[in-house]
């Protein structure tokens, strides 16, 4: 099954630390290696996005920004056997942060990725 996790951060004032990107680096290698981690990447500000609404049957669209602008976004997918698994990652992830970059915060999301199984055997 798989897992999307969001992280939304704080903007950092300082560039992050050497050692957290080379530790980082090494958690995806180890999580690409295992087969669990698909993708990853940062997303642009909301500022380059756009909301599509549909309320009272009409479709809206809205340009960005949304998120506060002092607020970073990035993303993971995982293919793994389980929630515990993802969160697993996923923690090992924020602790690299929480161990090697002193008053950074922010916080993840782990998301179920929907797929077929979910939705019970085909119509006949």
């Amino acid at each position: 099954m798989r897992y999307l996790v969001i992280l939304k951060a704080e903007q950092p004032t300082t560039p992050p630390p050497p050692e957290l990107m080379e530790a980082i680096m090494k958690l995806g290698g180890e999580a690409t290696a295992a087969g669990a981690l698909l993708d990853t990447a940062g997303l642009a500000p909301s500022a380059a996005g756009a909301q599509v609404a549909l309320a009272g049957g009409r479709l809206s669209v809205t340009d960005g920004p949304f998120a506060e602008a002092k607020e970073l976004i990035s993303y993971a997918l995982y293919e793994v056997r389980s929630k515990e698994e993802a969160v697993e990652w996923t923690s090992r992830f924020m602790k690299l942060h929480r161990d090697l970059w002193e008053g950074w915060e922010g916080e993840s999301t782990v998301l179920k990725v929907l797929g077929p199984e979910d939705f019970g055997p085909p119509a006949t």
